[in-house]
């Protein structure tokens, strides 16, 4: 099991708290940003790295600017 990096898990985290806050499963959220599930689920728990043009598509998916997807997550 690979070490979960702080970085990668506070924005996982948020991720999560978003969808959740939304009524979003990991499925609709892939649709709604043009990502796989398992992509959505490998970011929430911290073990994907996003590039910003990922980051920046959920943001867009969840309705949020990419920095307030970002809110909180330190390199």
């Amino acid at each position: 099991m690979p070490k979960r990096d702080a970085t990668l898990a506070a924005l996982g985290a948020n991720v999560r708290r978003q969808r959740e806050a939304r009524q979003l499963t990991q499925e609709k959220l892939a649709e709604r940003a043009g990502l796989d599930p398992t992509y959505i689920s490998g970011i929430e728990r911290g073990l994907r790295n996003p590039g910003i043009k990922n980051v920046a598509r959920l943001a867009r998916a969840l309705g949020l600017t990419t920095a307030a997807l970002c809110k909180g997550v330190e390199a």
